[in-house]
C-alpha cells in the first residue's frame, strides 16, 4: 500500500506543477505501461508511441484526478483507451489504404532453446478482454478493484475473466 500512497502524493505534487514529481511518476509508470503496450502484441515503435500518447493524454487530463483516489487504475484507464483509439485509427487508415506491394517475409531469427513454456505465446491464446485483466494483475499488480476500475468493469467481472484466462493457461500448459 506504500506504493499506492506515495503515487498518490506524486500526483497531487504533478497537479500543483512540480516537475520532479512529474519525472518520478514517469520514471515509476512507465516501464509497467510499457510492458502493457508491449504485451498487447504491439510492436515496440508502436508501445513507445503509445507510452508517449498516453502521457501526453495524462499531462492534458491530469486535473481530472481526485485525490485520495489510487493512481494506478486512473493511469491505467487512460493507456487502455489510448491504446483502444490508436487501434481503431490503424484500422481506419488500413482500410483505406490499399497495398500495392507486400513486403517479403523476413525468415525468423532462430529462436534460443528456452526452457520453460512460451508464456507470450500463452497469453496470445486469451481472448483481449482476459489479456488484459490478466496483465494488470499479474504485470501491474494491480488489485481486482483498480483492474475494474481501469476497464469500467465490475469487480465480479475481472474476477471471472481473470478466472477463465487463468483456467485456459493451465490447459495450454
Amino acid at each position: 500500500m506504500q506504493q499506492n500512497e506515495e503515487l498518490e502524493e506524486l500526483m497531487v505534487r504533478y497537479q500543483q506543477g512540480d516537475p520532479i514529481a512529474v519525472t518520478d511518476l514517469v520514471q515509476k509508470l512507465s516501464p509497467a505501461l510499457h510492458r502493457f503496450f508491449t504485451s498487447q502484441f504491439v510492436s515496440r515503435r508502436f508501445a513507445d508511441d503509445l507510452l508517449q500518447e498516453t502521457w501526453l493524454r495524462l499531462h492534458q487530463v491530469r486535473q481530472t484526478y481526485r485525490p485520495g483516489e489510487p493512481v494506478l487504475p486512473w493511469v491505467y484507464a487512460i493507456a487502455r483507451h489510448t491504446r483502444v483509439d490508436h487501434y481503431r485509427k490503424t484500422r481506419r487508415v488500413e482500410d483505406r489504404e490499399q497495398q500495392v506491394e507486400k513486403l517479403p517475409e523476413r525468415a525468423a531469427a532462430a529462436a534460443p532453446e528456452s526452457r520453460g513454456p512460451d508464456l507470450e505465446a500463452m497469453l496470445r491464446e486469451l481472448p483481449e478482454s482476459q489479456r488484459e485483466v490478466v496483465l494488470m494483475l499479474k504485470v501491474a499488480d494491480m488489485s481486482v478493484e483498480e483492474v475494474a476500475r481501469a476497464t469500467s468493469s465490475s469487480v465480479g467481472s475481472v474476477k471471472q475473466k481473470a478466472h477463465r484466462a487463468y483456467e485456459k493457461l493451465r490447459g495450454l500448459l
